[in-house]
């Protein structure tokens, strides 16, 4: 069961990327974030939401090792923790970003309790 959840946890995190990586423009609109007078932020859509998680997920996966998958539950934490705190201090549309936020939550809730202490 474990090895099962981690492997949907890894292909998740390739399926966000993807749409990073594959639609950017798409990716940014869903994120509420709106282009400026270059192509800048489609390179950061394509590289930090895309294929940063596209990479991550394939090293996990092909790692397949359980603290491959705990780390990949601290990248999850810190995603988390950045979206929690813009909620405190930036008033992001409130839905989205807990919704966004407990998807990230979750995925580093059970990456890292599931993984930490399990042995390869």
């Amino acid at each position: 069961m474990v090895t099962a959840l981690n492997v949907i946890a890894a292909l998740l995190t390739i399926g966000f990327g993807l749409f990073g990586f594959l639609a950017p423009a798409f990716t940014a609109a869903s994120l509420d974030l709106a282009p400026t007078d270059s192509n800048m932020g489609l390179s950061e859509m394509r590289a930090s939401v895309g294929g940063l998680f596209v990479v991550t997920g394939v090293a996990v996966l092909w790692l397949n090792n359980p603290m491959a998958y705990a780390m990949l539950g601290v990248v999850y934490a810190g995603a988390a923790l950045g979206r929690f705190v813009s909620v405190v201090l930036d008033n992001p549309p409130m839905v989205k970003a807990v919704t966004f936020g407990g998807i990230e939550l979750a995925l580093a809730l059970w990456l890292i309790l599931a993984n930490f202490n399990r042995t390869a």
